[in-house]
């Protein structure tokens, strides 16, 4: 009952759909329903050449019935080619809505999201379920319509030509939709496997075949073992596709055991009816082409129940990912934040990761399995207040929850408690798009599209002209490394921009931030891959960049926020020491054990080089 259940709702929604190509279908449904109609023609055409042309001896008539059987098909060509357009037009404008919902669906979703969910899963919900889902509009819809008007016509003219050989064929069909009956309820559950299945291997080949996956491999020699693990995967993919094929096949033999046992019944009771004087030779050649007209629509019909449950089952995978709620949803009035807001506040936050069911699918994780206890609060009741113009840095051991204060500021996450506040504004009363246009960052591992320095850099601000870009490669000191390229800005960076160094990639994530040139600017370790001479050329272009704005910076490097306004000492999601760095190291605690540790670690390591 929940499987009917779910896929009434599902053809509720399938229906809505369609809605916006209720005209085109509407056109393709006329066409259909004409063609489907006139598929008669030519088997009484073809009576009418035999007992009154050919049998007869009227040379005439059988001239003018062999031309009109031309010219109608000639017609019936051209009804097809219309058919096929309107079909293709829905089809594909399906294909468009389908995938631009799920789309923008997706990335509106929280980091949450992105984190649980595997690439190749999510990928493959917006190709291949999409064309899945597709096929109902197009041959389903056409192919129900279209036969059922056919087997309605086909059935009402055999009856009139000789109601007894028809009525005996008629009597094998029943077996064609057991048949379908039996399939159908198989198939559907293979075919959701075999989607899942292929999933499976989309987000494996995805996994591994980038370049940080491609290199993890070869770094850990890990090929025999990652060759079984494809191999087992795609043997259950084989599998199924063997089981779907059987069953398929068995449904196939069906089709072709009623058609043949029906076309011996016309040709023997029909014969033996046109020995007797009973029918035609017209009559008996005309009822074995309406016969094959009707095996087709028949056969079509059986098909129908498979047809729909499959095209069903990728509807429902695409409204699971339609129906996920995001965790970030945008006021209903929201405020629009000039990009200069530069205030920042944290109001006695506090955070706790979301679980699995809050915010992704099991069939998007591949190897999702229930949480065996909730992760716990990760902030508790952090807060400060960041003026216009102040560094702020936030600085302890790993998992502290520094880099979850950073992803609250932009609303990558909500609050679990407390408030946000950005120029004054709770961060959840504001416009996204504004949110996002006054706070920028730069994380540890800068992320580059496989495109050109220039698309890039623009994707930081489109209206930016040659020279602006330049001038933020100028400031971020990567300036003469893009002109020795060999396209300049036209340079293609490669996946995740790794034909350039780690400090090039750096350098370059910051000039964009330049460019982009927002009010707050969250750096996440953002000098961590570059070399010495890099840091310090870098530095120096991010103290003149910063000037004006509000900063809030991770460094695990401690002599890189030494001169920061307000140094926050975090600990276990709390702040448990706040002030300068000479402060900070006056009341002892944890950052001067910090500061000691890396101090010692710098003189080990200048000791090191000398010795070397």
């Amino acid at each position: 009952m929940v499987n009917n259940r779910l896929s009434r709702q599902t053809v509720r929604r399938v229906v809505g759909f369609a809605r916006p190509h209720r005209g085109l279908i509407s056109f393709f449904l006329v066409l259909t329903v004409i063609d489907a109609s006139l598929v008669v023609v030519t088997p009484l055409l073809v009576q009418r050449i035999v007992d009154d042309g050919i049998t007869a001896g009227d040379r005439g008539l059988v001239t003018v019935l062999a031309l009109v059987m031309a010219g109608f098909a000639v017609f019936n060509a051209v009804l097809s080619v219309l058919a096929g357009w309107f079909s293709s037009r829905i089809g594909e404008g399906l294909i468009y809505d389908l995938r631009t919902q799920v789309f923008a669906h997706v990335q509106r979703q929280s980091m949450a999201f992105f984190t649980r969910t595997q690439t190749g899963a999510l990928v493959s919900r917006l190709n291949n379920d999409v064309v899945g889902a597709q096929r109902a509009f197009t041959s389903t819809l056409s192919s129900t319509v279209s036969n059922s008007i056919a087997v309605v016509v086909v059935g009402i003219t055999m009856l009139a030509l000789s109601w007894q050989v028809t009525l005996m064929c008629l009597a094998l069909f029943p077996l064609l939709f057991l048949a379908s009956r039996f399939v159908s309820q198989r198939l559907a559950g293979l075919t959701r496997d075999q989607m899942n299945g292929n999933a499976d291997l989309g987000n494996n080949m995805t996994e591994r075949f980038n370049v940080g996956g491609a290199m993890l491999l070869k770094l850990f020699g890990r090929r025999e073992d990652e060759d079984a693990l494809f191999a087992t995967k795609a043997a259950l993919v084989r599998d199924l596709g063997v089981r779907i094929s059987l069953i398929t096949r068995i449904f196939g033999s069906t089709m072709f055991l009623v058609p043949a046992l029906a076309t011996a019944l016309v040709y023997g009771v029909g014969g033996q009816l046109v020995i007797s004087d009973a029918l035609t030779i017209g009559t008996l050649i005309a009822l074995a082409t309406l016969l094959l007209r009707l095996l087709g629509p028949l056969q079509g019909l059986s098909n129908v129940r498979i047809d729909v449950m499959t095209a069903l089952v990728s509807f429902e995978r695409v409204f699971e990912v339609l129906d996920l709620p995001s965790l970030i949803e945008e006021a209903a009035d929201p405020v629009v934040l000039p990009r200069s807001a530069a205030r920042l506040e944290f109001d006695h936050v506090g955070f706790t990761y979301p679980g699995a069911g809050e915010v992704s699918l099991p069939s998007l994780e591949g190897v999702a399995r229930p949480e065996s206890r909730s992760g716990g609060p990760v902030l508790r009741d952090v807060s400060f207040t960041a003026d216009v113009g102040r560094m702020v840095a936030l600085v302890g051991p790993s998992g502290a929850g520094k880099t979850t204060v950073t992803h609250l500021v932009a609303r990558l996450y909500d609050v679990t408690s407390g408030t946000v506040r950005v120029g004054g504004h709770d961060v959840r009363d504001v416009s996204l798009q504004s949110l996002e246009d006054a706070v920028g960052y730069v994380t540890q591992d800068a992320h580059l599209f496989h495109d050109t320095i220039r698309a890039n850099m623009v994707y930081a601000r489109p209206d930016a002209a040659d020279h602006d870009i330049w001038s933020s490669l100028e400031a971020a000191q990567i300036a003469e490394t893009v002109r020795r390229l060999p396209d300049g800005l036209d340079t293609v960076v490669g996946d995740r921009g790794y034909r350039l160094s780690g400090g090039e990639r750096q350098r370059l994530a910051i000039a964009r931030l330049l460019l982009k040139s927002p009010g707050i600017v969250v750096l996440d370790e953002a000098t961590a891959h570059l070399d010495s001479e890099s840091e310090a050329a870098v530095q120096r272009a991010l103290d003149a960049a910063l000037e004006g704005r509000t900063s809030l910076v991770i460094a695990h490097r401690l002599s890189t926020v030494r001169n920061a306004d307000q140094i926050l000492v975090l600990d276990e999601g709390r702040i448990v020491q706040s002030g300068t760095h000479s402060e900070l190291l006056a009341q002892g605690g944890l950052y001067a054990d910090l500061y000691r540790t890396q101090f010692v670690d710098d003189l080990g390591e200048r000791h090191g080089q000398l010795t070397d």
